[in-house]
């Protein structure tokens, strides 16, 4: 009888070997893929991290602030890379902590590791630093790393130099780049190609110059989130969860970047438990002290005063927070703006890439509780749900965990046959869908084939 079942069970796996071996992942050999390109003279690759993509050290000591060793990141907050605030100006004081590299990974987990090796290993890109002079058809890749927390113009303007120095060191006025940038970093890619150096977010007007664009032959945009991200306001409301703890909202406060993820003001980010769109300015301060959110929450007010052995002094600084806060409240709200504003011309076109299958927040729900309006976060947390009503698909909506696919593709809806919003210009050339989430995107193999095909083709543009 054991003969019998050993027989039928060599047999069994005889016919489902080909099936099994169907099932096995394969991977594309770039290497192969891409040999046939080794000669082909190529423009150099600026790569573009995102938020929390750089790593931060102090400039005194050299101890790194962000991101640290294992310890740090299962058991920090992070307090240490918050800002100080300029009570003036109210903007940022010049920091003793700087960007010191690329977050490549942490923890056996990869950031930026597998695109920078796939660069080089598949792409035969070599790594370069500007200042350095090029010999003629030399293929480079750089990377353009900056403090993540500062506002997005000011790191525009240390990109456009950056620029300008690997121009030089080509010795070519007329050179070109190709941008590569993966989730924040395509916001300031996107800024840069408008606006070049020059701030607009001092009034409304939004000249656009399209000094990047000149400067730019290809950009690819790696999960960037073009319409904003309701996760980053989840972050902003209940803080950044990282290891076993948060960095607190009283921390991301101090960061003008983070404002400037908010999702954009023709988001329908927020909605009645029955799904009906409410029409709220997340811009407007009066929002976030109604609903009592970040800084004006009292548990963080509490948490504030409890760092200053003066009450008079912890007093102070929440008003100063406040007034910090509002400041660029507004000026997040122009930047948002100032990415989707008509263009006068279409001088280059969009790759984008970004993960469409795992579901990311795309709106808060104010539920009424005994008379009292509470925001709700997730689908979870909903107390009395109205009949008929799906919160799963109302509060959530396929991405990558951090930016939703209708975010990405910067449309209001994930419906693709409604028409992107008049007011939002974006020259989108074509996109590629991954089964990924945010910080796993550079190690898609799918996305590093895609990155090679689009970096490498001569008739991309065509």
């Amino acid at each position: 009888m054991i003969a019998v079942n050993l027989n039928f069970l060599r047999a069994s796996i005889v016919l489902l070997l080909p099936v099994l071996q169907s099932c096995v992942v394969s991977k594309p050999d770039l290497e192969r893929l891409y040999q046939q390109s080794n000669e082909i003279r190529q423009p150099p690759v600026v790569l573009i991290h995102g938020l929390m993509g750089s790593r931060l050290k102090r400039a005194d000591s050299g101890r790194e602030v962000w991101i640290g060793n294992v310890g740090k990141l299962l058991f920090s907050d992070y307090s240490e890379a918050a800002l100080e605030i300029d009570p003036q100006t109210l903007l940022p004081k010049p920091s003793p902590v700087v960007a010191s590299g690329l977050l490549d990974s942490i923890a056996g987990k990869d950031f930026y590791a597998s695109i920078t090796d796939t660069l080089e290993s598949a792409g035969r890109y070599q790594w370069a630093e500007p200042g350095k002079p090029q010999p003629v058809g030399a293929r480079n890749y750089y990377v353009f790393v900056y403090d993540w927390r500062q506002d997005n113009v000011q790191t525009v303007r240390e990109l456009s130099r950056f620029i300008e120095q690997i121009r030089l060191d080509y010795a070519d006025p007329e050179l070109k780049v190709d941008l590569v940038a993966h989730s924040m970093g395509g916001l300031v890619a996107r800024y840069y190609l408008r606006y070049g150096e020059e701030d607009t977010l001092d009034d409304n007007e939004f000249v656009v110059n399209l000094h990047g664009a000149k400067r730019v032959r290809r950009i690819i945009l790696l999960g960037a989130p073009n319409l904003g991200s309701v996760f980053v306001l989840h972050s902003f409301i209940k803080g950044f969860k990282i290891g076993t703890r948060a960095v607190p909202t009283e921390t991301l406060v101090t960061m003008p970047s983070t404002y400037q993820l908010f999702p954009h003001a023709l988001n329908n980010w927020i909605v009645t438990a029955n799904g009906k769109s409410l029409r709220r300015d997340l811009f407007d301060i009066r929002i976030w002290k109604r609903f009592q959110w970040s800084i004006f929450d009292p548990s963080v007010r509490a948490r504030v005063m409890r760092r200053f052995d003066d009450e008079v002094a912890g007093a102070a600084h929440l008003q100063l927070l406040e007034r910090y806060f509002e400041k660029h409240l507004e000026r997040a709200r122009r930047f948002t703006w100032s990415l989707t504003v008509p263009l006068p011309e279409q001088p280059y076109r969009l790759i984008v890439l970004g993960g469409d299958c795992k579901l990311t927040p795309a709106r808060l729900v104010v539920e009424e509780v005994n008379g009292i309006s509470e925001i709700r976060l997730w689908p979870r947390q909903i107390r009395r749900p109205v009949s008929g009503v799906n919160y799963n698909h109302l509060m959530l909506e396929p991405g990558d965990g951090r930016v939703t696919k209708a975010s990405l593709l910067a449309r209001e809806s994930l419906d693709p046959s409604i028409p992107r919003n008049k007011w939002v210009s974006f020259p989108l050339h074509y996109p590629v869908f991954l089964c990924e989430a945010h910080y796993n995107l550079t190690g898609n193999t799918n996305f590093q084939d895609s990155l090679l095909h689009t970096l490498l083709s001569l008739d991309i543009d065509d």
